[in-house]
């Protein structure tokens, strides 16, 4: 038996909906992706895009 989180629950209830969904829906954790940065830019299709967080922890995408 697999445990879980509380955080995790929420996160495969309310955004992923399903158990099938959760299983096919790579989750990265923002810590991992910014590691000591507070931006990262990605890049997708033609554009470059800036991915930021914030001092209040919230992230912004602009192109």
């Amino acid at each position: 038996m697999t445990q879980h989180s509380a955080k995790d629950e929420t996160i495969n209830k309310t955004s992923l909906g399903t158990q099938q969904d959760a299983k096919q829906t790579k989750i990265i954790d923002s810590d991992s992706l910014f590691e000591s940065n507070k931006i990262v830019y990605i890049q997708h299709q033609n554009g470059l895009y800036q991915l930021r967080e914030t001092k209040a922890g919230k992230l912004i995408l602009t192109k």
